[in-house]
Formats: C-alpha cells, sequence, structure tokens
C-alpha cells in the first residue's frame, strides 16, 4: 500500500474543464465566477451574502478592517489555533487579549471570554477548531455585550449547529462576520490559495464588498482602506464545483470519524475526540489525545501513515508575541491539548482499505 497522506486534495475531469473554460473566455478577474461563487456560498452557508477572497488571512484582516477595530481596540482570541487567527489583530494595530479552550471540544471558553472583557474589548475571534463549532452561548455573549463576533470557519467548512430555538445553522452564519479558508488540505479547495468573507449584517454587507477591490464603492471611489484581496475567476470556477460536492464529502468524514471513534472506544492509551451536542463536525481533522504524542506518530510513520501534531506552541508563547503581556501565561486546557493531540488522515478522499489499515496501526499501539 503506498503511503497515506493526511490530505488527498480532489481534482476531476471536470474541475480541469472548468478552469480551462474560465482559461479561455479570457476573463481572468472580476467576472461571472466569483460573484457566482459568492451567490452559491452565501445561499450554502444562510448568510446574507459572501465575497470570495485570496485566502482566510486576509478574510480575518478584512473582517476586522469592515468591524473598524484598530489601535486602541482590545480583541479577544483563542491561543490553541492557527497563526493568523490571532496576528491578524496585531495587523490592524489592536490588541489581542488571549483566553483558554473548551477541555472537551477545543473552542473558546465562553466564561473565560466573559472574564476577560473589558471597556477597550469591541470583538471575539471565534474559532471552530478542527471543524468542532464553538458554543451557540458564544453567539449569546457577544449579542448582550455588543461585541463584532468574527467567526473563524478556516476548517469548518459543512459544519452545523441547532440552537435552543430549535434552528438549524451552518457554519459562515453563526457570527457577524465569516472567514473561510480554502488551502488544499480544507474539506473544499480552489485549486490553489483562495479564501472567502460572509457576513449577517446588513450594514457589513457593502464594506466587505468594497475591501477586497481597493476600499471602493461602485463608483470607483475608495471610502475605506482596503486593498487588492480579489480571488482569480479560475480559482472561483474550480471553487464553484467543489461546493457542489461539500455535502456529500463532508458525509464521507463524518462516516470516517465514525469509524475510527467505534474502533477506539476502549483503547487504553488513545482517547478518540468528541462531538459538541446538538451539532455536527464537519471533521477537518481528526485529533486523537495521547500521552505520548511523539511515540504514536513514530508507530504510524513506520506503516506509512501520516500524522502531526497541531499547535504544539500556543499563539500566546510564540515569538512575534514576545513583549506581550500574556507571553508566559499559562492556560491548562490549550497546554493540554498543545501537548497531547495528534491528527490521523480523515479526508473524504481516504479509501475503505486504507482506513482499515489506519484502524489495525492504531489498534496495534500498545
Amino acid at each position: 500500500m503506498e503511503r497515506i497522506p493526511m490530505a488527498r486534495p480532489t481534482w476531476n475531469s471536470e474541475m480541469r474543464s472548468a478552469a480551462l473554460a474560465t482559461l479561455d473566455s479570457k476573463q481572468w478577474v472580476k467576472g461571472a465566477q466569483g460573484s457566482a461563487f459568492g451567490e452559491e456560498f452565501a445561499e450554502h452557508c444562510g448568510a446574507l451574502s459572501a465575497t470570495p477572497c485570496q485566502n482566510g488571512s486576509s478574510a480575518l484582516w478584512a473582517a476586522l478592517r469592515i468591524a473598524e477595530i484598530g489601535p486602541g481596540d482590545e480583541v479577544i482570541v483563542p491561543s490553541f489555533t492557527f497563526i493568523s487567527s490571532t496576528t491578524c489583530v496585531l495587523l490592524v494595530g489592536a490588541t489581542p487579549v488571549f483566553v483558554d479552550i473548551e477541555p472537551d471540544y477545543y473552542c473558546l471558553d465562553v466564561e473565560q471570554v466573559r472574564q476577560a472583557i473589558t471597556p477597550k474589548t469591541k470583538a471575539v475571534i471565534g474559532v471552530h477548531l478542527f471543524g468542532q463549532v464553538y458554543a451557540s452561548e458564544l453567539i449569546d455573549l457577544c449579542k448582550k455585550e455588543n461585541l463584532v463576533l468574527i467567526e473563524d470557519a478556516a476548517q469548518a467548512h459543512g459544519a452545523t449547529q441547532t440552537y435552543a430555538d430549535g434552528n438549524s445553522h451552518t457554519a459562515g452564519a453563526m457570527g457577524d462576520i465569516g472567514c473561510f479558508s480554502f488551502f488544499p488540505s480544507k474539506n473544499m479547495a480552489v485549486g490553489g490559495e483562495g479564501g472567502m468573507l460572509t457576513t449577517t449584517q446588513t450594514q457589513f454587507q457593502d464594506r466587505i464588498v468594497g475591501i477586497t477591490n481597493h476600499g471602493r464603492s461602485p463608483d470607483l471611489e475608495a471610502i475605506q482602506l482596503g486593498s487588492n484581496l480579489r480571488m482569480s475567476e479560475v480559482s472561483a470556477a474550480i471553487g464553484r464545483l467543489q461546493l457542489s460536492h461539500l455535502e456529500q464529502w463532508v458525509g464521507r468524514r463524518r462516516k470516517n470519524a465514525e469509524k475510527y471513534t467505534a474502533a477506539l472506544a476502549t483503547h487504553p492509551l488513545i482517547n478518540a475526540p468528541k462531538t459538541r451536542p446538538n451539532s455536527q463536525h464537519a471533521w477537518h481533522q481528526y485529533c486523537i489525545e495521547t500521552e505520548n504524542p511523539t511515540h504514536l506518530i513514530a508507530h504510524l510513520d513506520e506503516r506509512g501513515i501520516d500524522a502531526r501534531r497541531y499547535y504544539t506552541v500556543p499563539c500566546h508563547r510564540q515569538q512575534v508575541y514576545s513583549a506581550h503581556h500574556q507571553f508566559n501565561s499559562d492556560f491548562q486546557n490549550t497546554e493540554r491539548a498543545a501537548a497531547s493531540l495528534v491528527a490521523i488522515p480523515i479526508m473524504h478522499e481516504l479509501t475503505a482499505g486504507e482506513q482499515q489499515h489506519i484502524i489495525d496501526a492504531l489498534l496495534e499501539y500498545q
């Protein structure tokens, strides 16, 4: 059996034809593909609107600019996340305030967020980590405190949650402004780098469109500080086709997760991840807990299986924050997750034979 990678992006003749047709059209930027991709993605999420952009990191920067966050403002962020979820705050001149995560679901601890709010707090960046959605109580808290909730959904394509009122919501419509990444390892991609901005608030709709196009209004006057964050038409054409398969692909990931969880139910050294009640995990990553992650990764490597640790150095302890007042802070759940999690392949392209090989290797680990 060939080595099993962590990710295997989907690429087929349909996507190749769409890319070539777009190139042949010679409408490579600012065309119908980008507009259609935004409309279709907004419909998928249940958002008011969506605008394609260059990548997830630029989406986060743009979201803060759209919300008019800047010097003197504080933004609450998790420390256990990809670094761009926090450095975007520095890029607009604001101050990130780090808080701990929940012990079971690895998303922001809502009570810790509540305690971190000050008169300077203007926004919260909530991350749906690994495809697990954050608690709906975070939405309630931000509404109560009049804080902008920026939804980092870079790993959550297709995740859903049912709220107390019985309504189901999809990632991208669980905050005021949503940010997605279409990096090749994600649940869906665009043939390279790519991102998406969504919003559920009418006051942000026009600003989102403008900020990705040099901050210009429809009559081409620069009315806000923006940049060229546009997605190419070729990427948008590929993204549209990938989006049409997203529900099916996420369904495969969920079935893969179910098989792993069942197999690990009684394992003495490995704990399977938990799923938040009343939610559907998107399973961008399936992260297992173990006391000796380095040993487990070596065990899997010997059997031709890629595995990796995530966020072993929490954001607040990275050198970019060496002058930050929380640089030496101890966040118990963050530190535990950083020391114990190992991601194993769960991609929708995983074959039944490959998954069985992975399960056999995990069960051999003693």
